[in-house]
């Protein structure tokens, strides 16, 4: 069995070879993960309990409204330029890292004065948000990981994360044998952002590279921004269109139990990003270097990226809609039962990342970042309004249709309303024509 697999790999181009290798590496870290999610990250969120659990993602999402600022946005525009530009290489990861290092010391601060003023008799949410929120510093070293991703060599950061996170998971364990406060576990989330950071450094040096080497130009400094705060505008809206449901479910509610139960159906509906995250950081170099050759089979190819993308959202939404309640009965117990008819709706949903995620490509592929900015601000606004409407009478239910309208409007009408996008909605139903599409795909790996 394995002698066919190498020798049918064998006949592939170089090219895809290193592509479906690196997606082999992305894969095999987000199921390690995925594994690990199950059997630690579920035992705790069992231990917490809906209300405590709500709690911490109150923060975790209270945090993550000033995520623009760590310029986290800015990975695609440095992966396509280094892919472009190889020789640059010292002074484009100089100077993202020297970015987002103030930009994570802006979000500590920022983070937790504001918290402070609008809770100020809340003490354990302050600590929360200032432990979670410090370790946004660290997010300053996935500049290697940039790196990496332009070399398509994925396998290094897995590598240096997963021993963080492998290590992290077994503090996780111990602390709810302590039966450790909540407290505890912002602290341990701290934990695996240090210890990650650490072991990428680590991965980075040992291939021959040196941070020492990495420069600070101001120059390049004017170039990110003026090309990348339109996608920094973009993390702003991008906020509010996909976790401000949480934060005003958290914020609108006094019980935080229901925001439990929503956080638990979007885990496991998120569980499934992982697919088209993990295919499209592996095939933009890919399309990038190809649009430079060849335009036209740069268009096909990207037809076979948006149907593989409807086929990742049928098989994995359908299956989860259809056994919802007894996922979640599995792995968070009767004390979650809300949250299984919740997640048999949310999961549909994952067009957006689907869709969305292969539309984000072309974008940047083609430096077309603007409508990133004119697409997230009108999802914002539509699913800010949706959740105020919904969230008072129907609750965390609210907050799920409010999100699958917008993703709807957004991912899929939008398409046909802009010009500049309309081969965008041509891609994605043409997608739905199964036959033409599994053969496109199977005329790919040939």
């Amino acid at each position: 069995m394995l002698e066919k697999i190498a020798s049918l790999t064998q006949k592939l181009s170089p090219g895809l070879r290193q592509v479906l290798n690196n997606i082999g590496w992305l894969v095999f870290s987000k199921f390690l993960q995925l594994g690990l999610s199950l059997m630690v990250g579920v035992w705790v969120t069992r231990y917490l309990g809906p209300t405590q659990f709500g709690m911490l993602t109150y923060a975790i999402t209270f945090v993550s409204m000033f995520r623009f600022a760590s310029l986290q946005a800015l990975k695609t525009i440095v992966v396509r330029d280094i892919a472009r530009t190889p020789t640059t290489k010292n002074e484009t990861l100089g100077t993202t890292f020297a970015l987002q290092l103030a930009g994570g010391l802006v979000t500590l601060l920022a983070a937790v004065g504001i918290i402070y003023w609008l809770q100020p008799n809340e003490p354990l949410t302050h600590w929360l948000v200032g432990i979670i929120a410090a370790g946004t510093l660290f997010n300053a070293f996935n500049t290697i990981d940039f790196w990496f991703q332009s070399q398509v060599q994925s396998k290094y950061t897995v590598v240096a994360r997963n021993s963080a996170y492998v290590f992290v998971a077994a503090i996780r364990i111990g602390l709810i044998q302590l039966q450790a406060p909540l407290i505890a576990f912002a602290w341990a989330r701290f934990a695996e952002m240090v210890l990650g950071s650490i072991g990428i450094v680590i991965a980075y040096q040992k291939q021959g590279n040196h941070i020492q080497a990495w420069r600070v130009s101001w120059q390049r400094v004017k170039e990110l921004l003026q090309e990348g705060w339109l996608l920094v505008a973009a993390g702003i809206a991008i906020y509010i269109y996909v976790d401000i449901d949480k934060f005003m479910l958290g914020s609108m509610l006094p019980d935080k139990s229901e925001l439990g139960f929503y956080a638990a159906a979007v885990k496991i509906s998120g569980i499934l990003d992982l697919f088209p995250m993990t295919l499209a950081s592996s095939i933009l170099p890919k399309l990038t270097a190809l649009k430079e050759k060849n335009h036209q089979d740069y268009l096909d190819k990207l037809q076979v990226y948006f149907d593989i993308s409807t086929l990742i959202w049928l098989a994995s939404a359908i299956p989860v809609s259809l056994l919802s309640h007894y996922i979640v009965q599995i792995l968070y117990g009767s004390d979650f039962a809300p949250a299984g008819t919740l997640l048999s709706v949310y999961v549909w949903s994952q067009f957006n990342s689907c869709w969305g995620v292969a539309r984000g490509t072309i974008l940047t592929i083609e430096s077309k970042l603007k409508f990133n900015l004119i697409l997230t601000i009108i999802g914002a606004i539509v699913n800010l309004i949706l959740n105020y409407i919904f969230i008072p009478t129907y609750g965390a239910m609210g907050a799920t249709i409010a999100t699958i309208v917008t993703y709807a409007i957004v991912i899929i009408l939008i398409n046909f309303l802009i010009k500049e996008l309309r081969f965008v909605g041509t891609l994605i139903m043409r997608s739905f024509n199964f036959y033409a599409a599994i053969s496109r795909i199977k005329k790919l790996a040939q």
